[in-house]
């Protein structure tokens, strides 16, 4: 009989932890940035701490160099592509070393906008009507009236996000897009940015993001780039709907260590105009990220953070 049965690591200070950074992805520097803080908090609680930075150059033999260091247990600290998609996370299970986050099905599923909104709502989850565009193929008609957004369906960190407010302005940048590059399509919904952080099947807190414009990955990264208002001075039900609706993203996909799950909400319409935009199973841990602020409004610091992924990391998942 299989048991799903999660067991904890045991950490100590004689604990060899290898963090992945870097990345083949759009989201490169995002990673090293995450890498440098999770590799200083852990280094300052005493563990042997080891980087490796992914590169195209050392893909063929990564499974060779992971081995020659002989980890206990792997902090994937990458972002998008193979570092989030299930690619990396294969790999370490054939190598059987422990790692961080979620494993191969959450992952890739999670990164694939399009088939983890169809997971949401058979779960009932509120999501945001949208199509998804094969190879940039734009004969059928569109279903949805403008303004509408277009994201990678595969990207992160709103890289490659569009915005149109007529059809005209869709037109015109209809022959650029990318045909290797699947879209998703969506119906732009107005009002407020909300993020909720699970960790280790918990919520944390709702966090209202203001930007100027929108959450853009400027505002995401770079210092007073957005403010962060948490917890939310939103009504009371839809922060519990809120919180409510992350664990149960988390919980769909078969999430693991931590998530970070994003919303639109329109407020005029109350909580009925609550919706998932995406879930984050490689959520961002540098100086401005979402996570490490959520941790820290419940008395988790940085370093508890990082030690608590490092817990929950195994294979098999």
């Amino acid at each position: 009989m299989v048991t799903n049965e999660k067991k904890e690591m045991l950490i100590d200070k004689n604990t060899k932890v290898v963090i992945l950074k870097g990345g083949i992805s759009d989201e490169s520097k995002v990673s090293e940035s995450t890498a440098r803080s999770v590799a200083n908090a852990l280094r300052e609680r005493g563990l042997q701490v080891l980087e490796i930075t992914v590169k195209q150059e050392n893909l063929p033999n990564l499974a060779t160099e992971l081995r020659g260091l002989k980890p206990d247990v792997i902090f994937n600290a990458l972002h998008g592509g193979i570092g989030e998609n299930g690619v990396i996370q294969g790999l370490l299970e054939t190598l059987k070393v422990p790692y961080t986050h979620s494993g191969v099905s959450a992952s890739s599923i999670a990164m694939n906008k399009s088939i983890s909104k169809k997971v949401f709502l058979s779960q009932n989850l509120p999501v945001i009507k949208g199509i998804l565009i094969k190879n940039a193929n734009l004969c059928e008609e569109i279903p949805i009236k403008p303004p509408f957004v277009i994201k990678p369906n595969n990207g992160g960190s709103s890289v490659g996000v569009s915005f149109f407010n007529n059809m005209d302005e869709f037109n015109a940048i209809t022959g650029k897009l990318d045909k290797a590059t699947d879209y998703l399509l969506e119906k732009y919904i107005p009002g407020r940015e909300l993020s909720v952080s699970v960790l280790n099947n918990e919520p944390l807190t709702v966090t209202d993001i203001i930007t100027d414009k929108w959450y853009s990955y400027e505002a995401k990264y770079s210092p007073g780039g957005s403010i962060h208002r948490l917890p939310a001075d939103i009504p009371k039900k839809v922060f519990e709907h809120c919180m409510d609706c992350a664990v149960e993203a988390h919980n769909s996909l078969g999430c693991r260590g931590v998530s970070r799950t994003d919303f639109r909400w329109d407020e005029e319409k109350g909580i009925e105009g609550l919706c998932i935009l995406e879930i984050n199973t490689q959520p961002g841990m540098t100086e401005t990220s979402l996570v490490p602020e959520q941790a820290r409004h419940r008395g988790i610091e940085f370093s508890e953070l990082c030690l608590k992924l490092l817990t929950d990391a195994s294979c098999n998942k």
